[in-house]
């Protein structure tokens, strides 16, 4: 029986259009996802949207619509990302499901039963744009610096709670035992210096008078579940929970990737969460950076957001999928301008790989020999970076070689041979270049399907460049 890998990222909020950043996140998840798959391994992906809470409530009245109608807008633009992306996810998700809404109500009822939810008046700043309480020590000038064009709201009401306070110790006990549960080590030491200094209980409804977008309290008609409580049980009811206990015991526990705003969410709150409903804990969580554009924060309100569907239209979406994993490093922060995307265009795409591509094809047509199909393997390396989400690292193990290779013509000079010779020079980078279009099959899938169509005629011809120089 085939080994079972589940992978999900986080959901997006359905109050604007998928920009760059979270290109990145789906992207990266696409290329594990692909990898998983290529080892012959069950692989269930999932990918969908989140769509309650008081922004989206905002949105819908600001546009005049009907909060799920408006949802149901956003959503299907997300699912849209499949195509245009390329995307290999085999489930889309959404917070409005009626399996999800009652499987968050079973949640509810069994964090309760744990004695983790508890009624008080309250009194906390609020960042709309995060959906997030703010302490003071969060603010710089008064103000979330995420979301530091928006102001904050006061909120004073009496509401749920959940005792995350309790969590401290078996949250640190876990990451004792789990040391790579964060990935990388810099992200897995500041969450457990957040831990190590004191949990705080939070908020988990709202007064359904307010802000009536959202799923109901069980047992209490006046309450409605915060946006974040609920969104985050989708990993669960993604794969069966509570219904399927079948599916769910196959597929459980998941590999998570997210941006370094969900850290505190996803690697504190959620895992506190499942140890309250008596459920296992995540496998893993990757948390990745934010791309900045011109050295600038993607924000609408500087309008410098980039719609990722359209540079894959103008481009190629393998050369979007090669920018994002290639030169964004998968830990920290990096810059995109379109100046840095044309350059590794041309020169590592046009140049580099099509180049080779297309040299190799040309000198192949003029041999009378049959060429032979291997059955190639993934690099070690990049199996090894693709282990640590080190997209970069496998991408630079494969431009390496395909280095190489050019340096190996420009000495060895096959257009001077004769057929024989010719050949035998040719013969062991036909088997090369077959590798590696294998090894490009988790990153660049299209390409990597046109270079093997090419590569496995037992006669090669030159065909089409694969990226036609800017």
């Amino acid at each position: 029986m085939n080994k079972k890998f589940y992978i999900t990222t986080t959901l997006p909020y359905v109050n604007a259009e998928p920009h760059l950043g979270f290109a990145l996140e789906i992207i990266q998840a696409d290329a594990v996802a692909r990898y998983h798959q290529l080892l012959g391994e069950d692989v269930f992906f999932n990918f969908g949207t989140d769509e309650h809470g008081l922004k989206i409530y905002r949105k819908a009245l600001e546009e005049k619509k009907d909060p799920k109608k408006y949802c149901d807008e956003y959503a299907a633009r997300f699912d849209k990302l499949k195509e245009a992306l390329n995307l290999s996810y085999n489930n889309f998700i959404r917070t409005t499901d009626p399996h999800h809404i009652k499987a968050t109500r079973e949640f509810w009822r069994r964090c309760d039963k744990s004695g983790d939810i508890y009624k008080k008046n309250y009194k906390a700043k609020y960042c709309v744009g995060c959906e997030l309480e703010k302490t003071d020590s969060e603010l710089e000038n008064g103000r979330c610096p995420i979301h530091p064009n928006k102001e904050l709201e006061i909120i004073e009401e009496e509401n749920y709670f959940f005792r995350f306070s309790k969590y401290q110790k078996p949250l640190l006990d876990f990451y004792e035992k789990n040391p790579s549960f964060v990935i990388p080590e810099s992200k897995s030491n500041e969450i457990k210096t957040f831990v190590k200094n004191g949990l705080q209980d939070f908020s988990i409804s709202r007064l359904k008078s307010k802000m009536p977008w959202g799923i109901e309290v069980p047992g209490d008609p006046e309450h409605v579940m915060f946006v974040w409580f609920d969104a985050l049980v989708n990993y669960i009811s993604a794969v069966g929970w509570p219904d399927d206990k079948e599916k769910f015991e196959k597929w459980w526990p998941v590999i998570q990737l997210a941006g370094k705003d969900n850290l505190r969410q996803q690697t504190a709150v959620w895992q506190a969460m499942l140890l309250s409903a008596g459920l296992p804990n995540s496998k893993q969580i990757f948390i990745h950076g934010f791309i900045t554009v011109n050295g600038q924060k993607i924000s609408k309100s500087l309008g410098n957001t980039i719609n990722p569907v359209e540079v894959a239209k103008k481009y190629g979406v393998d050369a979007l999928r090669y920018y994002l994993l290639a030169k964004i490093n998968p830990y920290d922060d990096s810059d995109f301008t379109f100046e840095k995307f044309e350059q590794a265009y041309n020169s590592e795409l046009a140049n580099g790989l099509g180049n080779l591509v297309s040299r190799v094809a040309k000198l192949c047509e003029s041999s009378n020999k049959d060429f032979e199909t291997s059955k190639p393997s993934l690099y070690e390396r990049v199996e090894d970076s693709i282990n640590d989400y080190r997209f970069d690292l496998a991408l630079y193990t494969i431009w390496a070689r395909i280095s190489e290779l050019d340096q190996e013509i420009n000495i060895k000079k096959p257009w001077e041979k004769e057929d024989d010779e010719l050949y035998q020079i040719l013969k062991p980078i036909v088997l090369e270049i077959q590798k590696i279009a294998f090894n490009l099959k988790p990153f660049l899938p299209e390409t990597a399907d046109k270079i093997e169509k090419q590569y496995t005629q037992s006669k090669i011809k030159s065909g089409k460049p694969l990226f036609p120089r800017l």
